[in-house]
């Protein structure tokens, strides 16, 4: 029976539905919102004149906001580095420090995932360029299938999460939180999950050698003089652009939509440095960027039209009254909000799940309290960090698994569907591992920004 009160209930059911269609993500939520919205005017809940309000809003949240500023400009230098060889040359370094150590090529590039997710925080350019480069290295030096693909995708997965982060630059815009406290806030949840892949890779290679064999002895520099040229070579350019878009960050020099224009200025230096900064180059990744960037901010305007839409209607009120009657609790709901988030990550992309979800439930972190275990003033901090930790695994659970799809597109004939399919099971549960501590233990999230930010 139909109900003008539920109008909200039917609107986002029918987003649900639609999301399946494979039509565009940012054309089913415009298109939700116009629909119900001529709907709610047949039946006296939304004002025509209630959509001229949409246009404004648009424009204020996406094209007129400065911190999404920092989305283009973090694009542009995760493309630059990519095709500037920064990666490989930090492989090879990696390689040669870690040559002795069981698995040593599965951890070289679980630590330069860990490296590029902090100057880039694209996963799919990070999850090509580490397919293309690690993954004939580890076939030909006869790694496991699954553990060289797991390894692969799960590391490149960390650049939403480790900052720069595009996702978290969107998810303080949703929330009208600092960008610089959510940065300081991931950057210790992201090396928790870095560390635990390390001890996984670690003990399958020791427990069985033949999953990850050691490197040849003749692997490395024969001198101390070519041992620190690589080092100087692989290893300090890339820290270098993490001093200086972090470091200027969180030395309080720069906003972080300043430190993104430092950060694209500083891989142009890293591209002409390797002599890579040409002519088609530059235009190779400028388009790549633009065309990266309309998706994204396409997508915010629907979603912006959406969640206006939905509040008209009375959305709000409908998932407040829920939750009063649901007696759930905080803690009930935190773990509810996580398990239906996590759900998602099996059918969409985390752009989707922030876009749809941050609207509709960030009315609700107001009502929450975990007592002495975490201070009100620091859950929504970190609750989004939450968030972020729970959204990596929408890039590696199947059906949808972009990574999955990103490494099949390049991996060798040999690479089969299968092999990554059961490479991934072992980080998604490290991933649950990883949310799970970060929910027992608040200080992995909040103790930097409480140390260095004195919040």
């Amino acid at each position: 029976m139909f109900s003008v009160d539920l109008l909200p209930v039917y609107m986002f059911l029918a987003l649900a539905l639609l999301l399946f269609s494979g039509y565009p993500v940012a054309f089913v939520l415009g298109g939700v919102a116009l629909s119900f919205g001529f709907i709610g005017w047949t039946v006296d809940y939304f004002a025509i004149v209630e959509f001229y309000n949409i246009l404004p809003r648009m424009w204020g949240t996406s094209a007129e906001n400065p911190v999404l500023v920092a989305v283009p400009c973090f694009v542009f230098m995760g493309t630059m580095l990519e095709r500037s060889g920064v990666a490989n040359d930090l492989l090879d370094c990696l390689q040669v420090l870690l040559r002795r150590v069981p698995g040593a090529l599965a951890l070289s590039l679980t630590v330069m995932g860990t490296i590029m997710a902090a100057t880039t925080g694209i996963v799919g350019a990070s999850v090509i360029m580490m397919s293309l480069i690690g993954l004939p290295m580890m076939m030909a030096r006869g790694y496991a299938k699954w553990l060289a693909t797991g390894t692969i995708c799960a590391s490149a997965v960390l650049g939403i999460l480790i900052p720069p982060s595009i996702m978290l630059v969107i998810m303080a815009d949703l929330l009208a939180v600092s960008v610089g406290n959510l940065f300081v806030s991931a950057v210790f949840p992201g090396l928790l999950l870095s560390l635990l892949y390390c001890v996984y890779i670690y003990v399958c290679c020791t427990i069985n050698r033949d999953f990850g064999p050691p490197l040849p002895d003749d692997v490395g520099p024969e001198t101390q003089a070519e041992l620190w040229g690589i080092v100087a070579k692989g290893f300090l350019p890339p820290v270098f652009l993490i001093v200086m878009v972090l470091g200027s960050i969180f030395a309080g020099w720069a906003t972080p939509t300043e430190a993104a224009g430092v950060g694209s200025f500083g891989s142009i230096l890293l591209a002409i440095m390797n002599k890579r900064c040409t002519f088609e180059i530059m235009k190779d990744v400028l388009e790549r960027t633009a065309l990266t960037c309309g998706m994204i901010f396409f997508i915010f305007i629907g979603a912006t039209a959406f969640s206006y839409v939905f509040r008209s209607l009375g959305g709000d009120d409908i998932i407040i009254h829920w939750i009063e009657a649901s007696g759930l609790g905080s803690w009930g709901l935190l773990f509810l909000l996580m398990y239906v988030v996590f759900q998602l990550g099996f059918f969409f992309d985390w752009i989707e799940i922030t876009l749809i979800v941050l609207p509709v439930f960030a009315p609700i972190l107001d009502a929450m309290d975990f007592g002495a275990h975490v201070p009100k003033n620091e859950i929504i901090y970190w609750f989004a960090i939450l968030l972020a930790v729970n959204l990596q695994n929408s890039f590696l659970t199947p059906p949808f698994g972009f990574a999955l799809f990103y490494m099949k597109g390049v991996a060798p004939p040999e690479i089969k569907m299968q092999d990554i399919y059961r490479g991934i099971i072992p980080f998604v549960a490290l991933q649950v591992t990883g949310l799970g501590l970060v929910i027992a233990f608040p200080g992995i999230a909040m103790w930097a920004p409480r140390y260095f930010l004195g919040d």
